[in-house]
């Protein structure tokens, strides 16, 4: 106990050398920095807690996050914490505009990140007319994907992304240095309180650390590098309360395969998620468990997973502008770490600490007992199953192969804990640390250069490297299937990595779990899917206490006023189903609304026929199919792509089809990959508009960039089901499979997204002419729907489309925005 103890303490070491793959890095560092602390794992206490911090005049003043949520005045609209940093950097606003969730808005991101896809970015950055960075301050780019392919091709793009780096004078991180969401966090470029994004789908993570983190696509960041600005649609926002303390065992990467699996309806799809909690649950979740935590919301289906700026991220902070400020050193090919971690900024930063407003809206509230969660594993091969690891011990499940690796679990406190089960099989060995067994090979990465220094000079990293364990450079590698050490036909895996889905790390005939570091160490010591021992269930144990609605985590006040507002919603909500045929079904509260401007020449009303494609889960390949997406020839001629439009889905859409129809479908449209295609290919059969339930984010976004308007009324698809139910199919009919998704080898520099679900829709009449029209009214941020000539009118609001938002469809997309920019805005 008194060695776990020690690494809470900063510990101070002489200056090292360390060499790797031709690098070599001169580090000055701690052994440790404060709240990067390993486990609790003895039984000597009855909580896993952070302990606080006695070093700083910001911790000895202990000030609780709930009075900092408190303000003396109530604000007239209160606001979520996501929607207080998106008002921060939102540009452009009306006066007196204060940002909600549905509103779309110009963003000028604090930082944005690349890393092996830069170049990607570079060329289109270049092909719309751009020659320098907006500002260089704002950019960052890593390398950090393939960072174990030595070939030619590979080799030359680092040359050519270093390259652009050099000459645009942006912060570069080169091959090995680390994963890129990892130097975004550990280097102060994701900052509390600020939006930063990246061109990748784990940009969540930084919400660990109180930055709104959230992915863009590659047209995103090179209009971002050529004007400093993009476009959002603040999505909806999902509150997540956390109760209760950790039991000793239970770790961060637990509570979200935990969520993951408990929650697995697609609860929080493209939503943006606030975690809350108690100051003293609060202060179970280390900064590096939050970390783990809000990475793998992108699994669970968010678009962002933000913690609070509480006394345990204050003291994280306080320990890295101490560390910088004595041992920061100067990079060749970034700007210092003291220019972003320092304590002056702290004090800026603690004197306002952004919290979310008493009373503010969320969409969605769930809550998760932690104290009653035990360790648990994800999969095979879905994070949607989550099994209590003592139920998967049982089943005696063989592994092959194990992995410690990604920026979900390969930070000094995860290595940590990963040696310790070696340590404490070696007390039985005769001190002797013991090999991992037979059959196993065991992978581990650290995150990042820093990270893996850290762990040597704590001993951790030997230990497991005497224990057999094989180093990789750090880097993704395995996690996403790239490098050494991918699992081959018939081999289980377990891993504490982020994403488990069939393929992933390897063979689609390979099984793949994820856990914890602890758990993944243990399973490589014993052969089979195992724990250390650390976890004793409670007496009485009935499963994890969680759920939806907020009432069991409020206080009797809150509590009162969550159920008036409650109410209120739902009586507005059976009005607007049982009410007259022209109500509007917007929210009863907010009285009348003032007209959104229109701009010169863009169309006040959109107008169409509804084309009923009744199906949920449309996947961007059913849209436009992987065989034609590289096909320049084809993929260039409007006219060709709109005979396959659909294609995967129905091959008789192009047929049924007419120019201007309204294309409306279920839920989770355009899920899948980030094609591009998928949105042109509609514009190209002279549809204008999209309609769904949900949209899958990256389709979403694209259909923005490329001047495809789409607009989101689940109470639509509602009707539309009701009116035209979907067929009885014969049991003598033959059974409809969906195409099998087809993802075009070049589309793996595309932003990367677990595979959509299955397809789901009626064995026939997959494309339905309604006789039903739809009009959305820009102006009024409302739409109309007529259901046939003689059928029921009724109207709803829905999200504003302004002017910013109007001037990139007007200019044909976001491309020719930009030019639009660099030419003057003319």
């Amino acid at each position: 106990m008194a060695s776990l103890r020690c690494a809470s303490r900063l510990s101070l070491h002489r200056a090292s050398t360390w060499r790797r793959a031709g690098t070599t890095i001169r580090t000055e560092r701690s052994s440790a920095y404060l709240y990067h602390r390993p486990r609790y794992i003895t039984t000597a206490r009855s909580v896993r807690q952070a302990e606080p911090i006695h070093a700083f005049h910001s911790q000895l003043e202990s000030i609780s996050p709930e009075l900092l949520s408190r303000s003396t005045t109530a604000p007239a609209t209160p606001q979520t914490l996501t929607e207080k940093i998106v008002q921060r950097y939102s540009l452009d606003l009306a006066e007196g505009k204060v940002v909600k969730s549905g509103d779309y808005v110009t963003l000028s991101p604090h930082k944005c990140m690349t890393h092996d896809n830069s170049w990607p970015v570079a060329t289109k950055f270049m092909s719309i007319g751009a020659s320098k960075i907006h500002d260089r301050d704002q950019i960052v780019m890593t390398l950090d994907h393939d960072v174990q392919n030595k070939s030619e091709k590979n080799l030359k793009k680092y040359s050519q992304i270093e390259n652009f780096a050099k000459d645009q004078g942006v912060d570069f991180y080169p091959a090995g240095r680390g994963i890129g969401h990892q130097i975004m966090v550990e280097e102060g470029y994701a900052w509390p309180g600020t939006l930063a994004v990246a061109s990748d789908s784990h940009t969540n993570m930084y919400g660990g650390v109180g930055c709104l983190g959230t992915p863009v696509v590659r047209t995103d960041a090179a209009s971002i590098w050529a004007t400093g600005r993009t476009w959002w649609q603040i999505p909806p926002i999902a509150k997540v309360t956390l109760t209760g303390v950790l039991p000793i065992g239970v770790t961060g990467k637990d509570v979200i395969v935990a969520l993951c699996g408990l929650f697995n309806n697609d609860e929080v799809l493209n939503h943006a998620i606030e975690f809350t909690g108690t100051e003293e649950t609060m202060r179970t979740l280390p900064v590096d468990d939050r970390l783990a935590i809000a990475n793998m919301t992108t699994e669970w289906g968010a678009l962002s997973g933000l913690f609070p700026i509480d006394n345990i991220l204050k003291g994280w902070l306080r320990a890295k502008a101490t560390d910088a400020s004595i041992f920061g050193t100067a990079s060749q090919t970034a700007s210092p770490t003291t220019l972003r971690f320092n304590h002056e900024r702290l004090n800026e930063l603690f004197d306002a600490p952004l919290a979310a407003d008493k009373g503010a809206k969320y969409a969605k509230e769930l809550f998760l007992d932690l104290s009653t969660l035990t360790p648990y594993v994800s999969g095979p091969n879905s994070v949607k199953v989550a099994t209590p690891l003592s139920e998967l011990e049982a089943q005696d499940i063989k592994v092959n192969k194990a992995y410690l690796v990604s920026c979900t679990n390969s930070r000094r406190s995860d290595i940590a804990a990963a040696a310790k089960v070696f340590k404490d099989a070696a007390k039985a060995n005769d001190g002797k640390i013991p090999k991992i067994a037979s059959g196993v090979n065991f992978y581990i990465a650290a995150a990042s250069l820093p990270e893996q220094q850290a762990a040597i000079e704590q001993g951790d990293w030997q230990a497991l490297v005497e224990a057999g364990a094989q180093e990789l450079p750090s880097g993704c590698g395995p996690c996403i299937g790239l490098g050494t050490g991918l699992l081959e036909p018939g081999e289980v895996g377990i891993s504490a990595s982020n994403r488990n889905f069939k393929g992933r790390m390897g063979s689609t005939d390979a099984k793949a779990y994820l856990a914890s570091p602890e758990v993944v160490s243990a399973s490589a010591l014993q052969g089979k899917i195992a724990g250390p021992g650390w976890f004793t269930k409670q007496e009485g144990w009935e499963g994890v206490t969680r759920g939806e609605g907020g009432y069991t985590t409020l206080s009797m006040e809150d509590a009162l006023e969550k159920l008036i507002a409650d109410a209120d919603a739902a009586i507005s909500a059976a009005e607007a189903k049982l009410g007259p045929a022209s109500q509007d079904v917007s929210d009863s509260t907010s009285g009348a609304k003032s007209l959104t401007p229109i701009l010169p020449g863009f169309p006040a009303k959109v107008t169409g026929e509804i084309l009923w494609c009744n199906a949920d889960n449309i996947n961007t390949d059913a849209i436009y199919p992987g065989k034609y997406t590289y096909d320049d020839a084809f993929s260039s001629s409007p006219a060709k792509m709109a005979t396959v439009t659909m294609e995967n889905y129905d091959p008789a859409f192009s047929d049924i089809a007419k120019k201007g129809d309204i294309l409306v479908s279920g839920f989770n449209f355009g899920c899948g990959s980030s094609r591009e295609q998928a949105a042109t290919a509609v514009l190209a059969k002279g549809i204008p508009m999209v309609v769904a339930g949900s949209f899958g984010n990256i389709f979403s976004r694209n259909s923005i960039n490329n001047a495809l308007m789409g607009v989101e009324v689940p109470r639509l698809i509602e009707r539309l089901r009701a009116a035209f139910p979907a067929l009885s199919v014969s049991s003598s009919a033959p059974s409809v499979k969906p195409p099998a998704i087809t993802e075009p080898e070049q589309n793996s520099q595309s932003l990367d997204s677990p595979p959509p679900a299955p397809l789901s829709s009626p064995a026939s009449d997959l494309t339905i002419r309604t006789g039903w029209t739809f009009t959305w009214d820009v102006a009024r941020s409302e739409v109309v729907v007529k259901e046939g000539e003689a059928g029921e009118e009724w109207k709803q609001s829905v999200g504003e489309l302004p002017p910013n938002v109007q001037d990139i469809i007007a200019q044909g997309g976001l491309e020719g925005w930009v030019r639009k920019e660099l030419a003057g805005g003319k």
